[in-house]
């Protein structure tokens, strides 16, 4: 028996979405990709950018990749932001390719706190929530370098750091983007505030569940207001494990079940989570921990990590999702929505290329024929 995955345009992936104020032709989703093409004093996006973006915006929704929202975000080599007019300008390329070919972009809204390295401020400590060291690594122009123990932020830097995502949201929305996702996966700045081992304050931005999460609830907000409707996604990773600070124990999944219920109290378009992962490789992902919060997100969820054209469909088909997200898949096939339409076999990408490379596994692959 034929199932609606298997019949082509008719798959649950190809169906049309409302998500927020944006309307998708399908729910093929490019997860945001660093790349590190900013090759750059200024940090600014250039036409090699717009002409990626371009080739891939056949997406239901392109989000791209995290982009600083200040100096003090910065964390990872040659990665733009979005605090200067160069780069508003630069972006303004990437937004006017991906609308020339029908589509629709958000961008993704990043800061990586104290998983950075003085290398990228100048000398200086970067900061975080508490002075511990994540014990994570920062790639630097010289190649991955272990953090150290970053300074403690002070309430006023909150309140600036704020502030600057309400900035970077203003900043994106001149230049073209349709929305905005605040970047809060892995070990960046917001789960570093909502990590209990790395956030050890006792004010307002600690001390519980609740002072862990204002952070998040206030971005949110101030990135809310530059936009008319809900044009806000948020991208959260509840399962990330790494190193000895981040681990998906009980108890930080049970603070992530109270941030995304919360989360239905703010201006939020739609709900982004990277899940686990498959158990093995080739294996199809769990479902079970997207349903976890499924139940106590009430707006559209996008889930990510490890999927394929038929896991994706039955993501969809059963209700667990309203679309999915793909990275790797989207790195070598910018036709990755025809492919999953006609059952094309995928091109798999070069990993050595991920983060450098120019052109070369950046904009040069080929559409299949």
């Amino acid at each position: 028996m034929t199932t609606t995955q298997e019949t082509g345009l008719d798959q649950p992936l190809l169906r049309e979405l409302e998500l927020g104020d944006l309307r998708l032709p399908n729910r093929v989703v490019m997860a945001p990709l660093t790349r590190a093409r900013a090759e750059n004093p200024g940090l600014v996006p250039n036409g090699l950018n717009a002409a990626y973006y371009g080739q891939r915006a056949a997406a239901g929704l392109i989000i791209s990749e995290g982009t600083w929202v200040s100096p003090r975000a910065i964390g990872f080599v040659n990665v733009p932001g979005i605090w200067t007019e160069a780069q508003v300008a630069g972006w303004r390329l990437v937004t006017a390719a991906v609308h020339a070919r029908g589509g629709r972009i958000v961008q993704q809204l990043w800061h990586t706190g104290a998983v950075s390295h003085p290398d990228h401020h100048g000398g200086a400590l970067p900061a975080g929530p508490s002075a511990v060291n994540p014990h994570e690594m920062s790639f630097t122009a010289d190649g991955p370098k272990a953090t150290l123990t970053p300074r403690e932020m002070t309430s006023a830097e909150i309140e600036e750091t704020v502030d600057d995502f309400r900035t970077a949201a203003a900043n994106a929305r001149r230049a073209g983007f349709d929305g905005v996702e605040i970047g809060a996966p892995g070990t960046a700045l917001v789960p570093q505030f909502l990590n209990p081992r790395l956030n050890l304050r006792t004010d307002r931005y600690g001390g519980d569940r609740a002072g862990r999460r204002r952070l998040l609830l206030e971005i949110v907000d101030a990135v809310a207001e530059p936009w008319d409707g809900r044009r806000v996604g948020v991208r959260l990773s509840p399962h990330w494990t790494s190193g000895d600070r981040f681990t998906a124990d009980e108890g930080v999944l049970a603070d992530y079940d109270e941030l995304v219920s919360e989360l239905n109290r703010h201006p939020v378009a739609y709900l982004h989570l990277r899940g686990p992962g498959p158990a093995a490789p080739g294996a199809a992902p769990d479902l079970a921990p997207f349903t976890r919060y499924r139940s106590r997100f009430d707006g559209p969820l996008i889930v990510n990590h490890g999927f394929d054209r038929a896991s994706a469909n039955t993501a969809v088909e059963t209700g667990t999702a309203d679309a999915v997200s793909f990275g790797a898949h989207f790195i070598a096939n910018p036709d990755l929505v025809t492919r999953f339409a006609v059952g094309r076999e995928l091109a798999v990408g070069d990993p050595a290329t991920y983060y450098s490379g120019g052109s070369r596994g950046y904009a040069d692959y080929p559409v299949s024929g």
